[in-house]
Parts: C-alpha cells; sequence; structure tokens
C-alpha cells in the first residue's frame, strides 16, 4: 500500500477533522441549549395555542435524519429557498454545498434547528416540577421576572443543563450522517466538513486501515469521557 493511500496525507484531513469537530461541538451545543431553554421557557409562560407550538417545535426532531438533510441540500442549493430569501432581504447568498467558508455552517444550522426541540421538552418537563411557591415568595419579596429566571429557575435546572450539554456533546461528537451525506462521504468540499467520525468510516470501509479507525476511535471515547467529567465539575457535580 503506497504512502498516497493514507487519509492523513491528504489535503491535512486529520489536522482538518479535528478542527471541524471541536468547532461544531464549541457551537453547536451552547446554542442549542440556549434555543432549548428559550423555548421551553415560552412555552411554559402560558403562551395562547402552547400545544400546537409543541408539535411544530418538536416535528424537527421526529423527522428521519437522512430526509431532513436531503431537505436542507434542496434549500441550500443556490438557486432555492435560502438564497432567494437572503437575496429578498439585501443580505449577500452563498453557495452552501460548495463553498468550504460556509458548508459546516450549513450543517450546524440544521442540526441546531432539528435538535433542540428534543431538549426543548426535557427543559419543559424540569420546568414544571419547579414548586410555584419559589416563585410566588420571591414576587413577594420584589423580585422581578428576570430575576427568578436567574436565582430561581437556572439554579434549579442545573442537573437538567448537566444531562443536556452532555448528551449534545456526544451527539455532536459523533457527527457523521449529515457530513456523509452532504459531502457524497468525502468530507469536501476542500475536507470542511470533514469530521473524526467520518474519517473512521473512511479508514475502515475505503482504505481498510482497521488499526488506524480503531486508534481515533478510542481517542474520540477519551476525549468524551474527559469532556464529560469536565462538566460534571462544572455544573457541581459529585467530586471526581
Amino acid at each position: 500500500m503506497g504512502v498516497n493511500n493514507y487519509p492523513w496525507d491528504k489535503a491535512g484531513s486529520r489536522e482538518k477533522k479535528d478542527l471541524n469537530t471541536a468547532e461544531y461541538v464549541a457551537i453547536v451545543v451552547p446554542t442549542q441549549t440556549v434555543l432549548a431553554l428559550i423555548l421551553a421557557v415560552t412555552l411554559n409562560s402560558g403562551i395562547r395555542g402552547k400545544n400546537w407550538w409543541r408539535i411544530l417545535y418538536f416535528l424537527p426532531t421526529v423527522t428521519s435524519s437522512t430526509v431532513l438533510t436531503l431537505i436542507f441540500m434542496w434549500i441550500y442549493n443556490t438557486d432555492r429557498l435560502l438564497n432567494d430569501f437572503l437575496a429578498s432581504i439585501g443580505l449577500p447568498t452563498y453557495n452552501w454545498l460548495g463553498d468550504p467558508a460556509v458548508a459546516l455552517k450549513g450543517i450546524m444550522l440544521m442540526n441546531i434547528w432539528s435538535t433542540a426541540p428534543f431538549y426543548m421538552v426535557i427543559y419543559l418537563a424540569a420546568l414544571q416540577d419547579i414548586p410555584q411557591t419559589l416563585y410566588e415568595a420571591a414576587e413577594l419579596d420584589g423580585a422581578n421576572g428576570w430575576k427568578q429566571f436567574i436565582y430561581i429557575t437556572i439554579p434549579l435546572l442545573k442537573p437538567v443543563t448537566f444531562f443536556v450539554v452532555t448528551v449534545g456533546v456526544i451527539g455532536t461528537f459523533q457527527l457523521f450522517d449529515q457530513s456523509y451525506i452532504f459531502s457524497g462521504g468525502t468530507g469536501g468540499p476542500n475536507n470542511a466538513t470533514l469530521t473524526v467520525v467520518l474519517l473512521i468510516y473512511q479508514a475502515v470501509f475505503r482504505n481498510l486501515q482497521m488499526g488506524y479507525a480503531a486508534a481515533i476511535a478510542f481517542l474520540l471515547a477519551v476525549v468524551i469521557i474527559a469532556v464529560t467529567l469536565i462538566q460534571r465539575r462544572l455544573f457541581g457535580g459529585e467530586r471526581i
């Protein structure tokens, strides 16, 4: 087997997939967590037609990942919905599927939109378990809605936030199917959507490099465990 058959010799793919995965995790996890909390608080506030809003918000979560990716590929097409909308309001348009600068951002937008409703349901259940007497007592003490949210809601949601962030980190580190479909399995354009798991797939099924793939998978597991333990410390869990 020649040297050129190794995936890490192809345009710095090893470094690229590390950067792509780290960027994806760093952006998607906080964004989907905050969005999920905002949606849950909004629905918990008693807005009109909240049951219909729940259904509408949750639809992307129950849609097949493959179907959702194909729909977004159509939306991202250069002469389709998203670019038409951007052009109509005077914003620049992009080649979402072919420009290395924005290809990964397109996957981020899709996954934030499709996963935040799942975590919204978890937050919503936790919010409904918070005793209303706490808010009533705080209101009697002169605390407005914002202070109640900061000093009552957020602290009581810490265990749920730990769960949401942990599951989110594990899921985003394992990004594969959307990247595979977007790029046809290549991680393109120019390795812009190449992730750790996609590189493992390429090593196993294209280059038959079982040892290399196993090493990457082991390191990925170590990173996920380490990040989870760090989060446990940050969210006030038991000492490790």
